[in-house]
């Protein structure tokens, strides 16, 4: 019984996660290239041996994969030719060069393969508003979380649970308006009325001035307590809030992603919390046993993090395909066949460098 739990809690969640993200990113694909007149000759979640699939009107392939570790979608004419019953190259015929990827323009075929990291960024956006509107959007109340050592909160002696009722006579409620009577008032005595086992009293604490990078103190206060993720507040928003919460989570959320992989190239952190397909299975898995709300919350992240990722200028991604598509608008023709193939063979060597690192990273992490 432990077993099927494990398998379905783990193995199954995660597959399911995975393949949706693969399929809205893949479906950006093959919707824009069909909406560009683009004959779709696959869409396929997993690779290998076929398990299930079935032809549309259209000609596309629908199918599912025996390893389900990926997709893709195979379009007609990703190269100038085609291959005939005796395996030599054929040209296209006029009416087949209408309908193929290779013959259709720099900005089409550009917008065709963004459309994949597009979507998924989309998603992500509409998954936090959807979170938004029908749970609500987690507000922090005013509960001390972790205490940060030789701080103003462990100076007073502040403890984690701590509930805050009110700072000078002045009631608050979420830790926000908490932070904002700490951060006008530095270097100034505060009383705070405090619950803590079942009790109300109050101490005094005088939230120290931040320091810049330079050195400089600042005028900013600084209590030193981090809120207690146990204690929240769901407020539900109204749909155009709540796009607007999604759009900007989302751009956040890319923004951090970006700040950390510069961080870990100057060396600033390392590598070791970058996970793969291990991790991810373990987290999957734990967010679902939370509710159908954290496996949404963690596709969502997951979901920025796949689009972003598909960006980068590496040969087999979408962005190595945008920068060759970059290389041929400034040169006013594409690049030549060897240059393509040495670019993809370097990209493929990369991507397997990184599969096989972050997996040991996983391995690691789930051995401590």
């Amino acid at each position: 019984m432990e077993f099927l739990d494990w398998t379905w809690n783990y193995i199954i969640v995660f597959l399911i996660v995975l393949s949706a993200l693969i399929f809205v990113h893949e479906w950006g694909h093959y919707w824009v290239a069909r909406h560009n007149g683009v004959r779709v000759e696959v869409f396929s979640i997993g690779f290998g041996p076929e398990v299930f699939g079935r032809t549309n009107e259209a000609g596309t392939r629908w199918k599912i994969g025996l390893i389900p570790l990926g997709g893709y979608v195979k379009m007609f004419g990703e190269d100038d030719s085609r291959e005939g019953d005796d395996d030599e190259l054929v040209e296209l015929t006029d009416e087949e060069k209408s309908v193929s990827f290779h013959h259709k323009s720099l900005g089409q075929r550009a917008a065709i393969v963004a459309a994949g990291p597009a979507v998924n960024f989309l998603f992500a956006i509409v998954a936090f508003a959807g979170l938004a509107i029908f749970q609500g959007n987690p507000v922090p109340l005013s509960v001390v979380g972790e205490i940060i050592p030789g701080s103003a909160a462990a100076e007073a002696e502040f403890q984690s649970g701590d509930i805050i009722l009110a700072i000078d006579n002045r009631e608050v409620k979420t830790f926000d308006g908490l932070r904002q009577v700490v951060i006008a008032n530095p270097d100034r005595p505060l009383v705070f009325d405090v619950q803590r086992d079942g009790k109300i009293f109050k101490i005094t604490a005088t939230p120290k001035a931040a320091v810049g990078r330079d050195g400089e103190p600042q005028n900013i206060g600084q209590l030193g307590i981090r809120p207690h993720l146990e204690h929240l507040r769901y407020d539900r928003a109204d749909p155009f809030t709540a796009l607007w919460l999604g759009t900007e989570r989302t751009v956040i959320l890319t923004y951090r992603i970006l700040i950390y992989i510069g961080e870990m190239i100057n060396g600033q952190r390392d590598a070791d919390d970058l996970g793969g397909p291990l991790r991810i299975a373990k987290i999957s898995g734990d967010m679902a046993q939370l509710g159908l709300s954290q496996v949404i919350l963690l596709m969502a992240m997951l979901s920025v993090n796949l689009g972003l990722i598909n960006l980068f200028p590496i040969p087999m991604l979408d962005g190595g395909h945008l920068a060759f598509y970059a290389v041929e608008a400034v040169r006013g023709r594409p690049l030549g066949p060897k240059a393509q193939e040495y670019g993809f063979r370097f990209g493929l060597i990369l991507v397997l460098v990184l599969f096989v690192f972050v997996t040991w990273n996983d391995v690691t992490f789930l051995l401590e």
